[in-house]
């Protein structure tokens, strides 16, 4: 995918453009077969959806944690939230590393 070709994504800006990101199929996954490209896609949707559950049950716990006053609680929640959108930020963005990878071995 050529920077122009991104550009005019970012411009279009649908939601099938989005969940691209999620279902990669250039690069590196071009070569790998159909059943194998679903797997990756089912693998990496997965993740993504624990991973923001995990975002809003640590949004639960500071929500508890301020109502009770409890500075522990709301310490874990934030920790939680935190760590759990940089992994699906890390997750969602795999497919672009793979093939910054690939790209430069080749």
């Amino acid at each position: 995918m050529s920077v122009s070709g991104a550009m005019a994504l970012a411009a279009n800006g649908g939601i099938g453009d989005l969940v691209n990101g999620v279902a990669p199929d250039w690069g590196p996954f071009a070569d790998l077969g159909g059943t194998a490209r679903t797997v990756v896609q089912a693998i990496m949707a997965g993740v993504i959806v624990a991973l923001l559950g995990r975002a809003a049950l640590g949004a639960f716990h500071i929500r508890v944690g301020e109502s009770q006053h409890d500075i522990t609680q709301v310490s874990k929640g934030k920790k939680d939230v935190g760590a759990a959108l940089v992994g699906a930020f890390v997750v969602a963005s795999l497919g672009t590393v793979f093939t910054i990878v690939y790209g430069l071995g080749v």
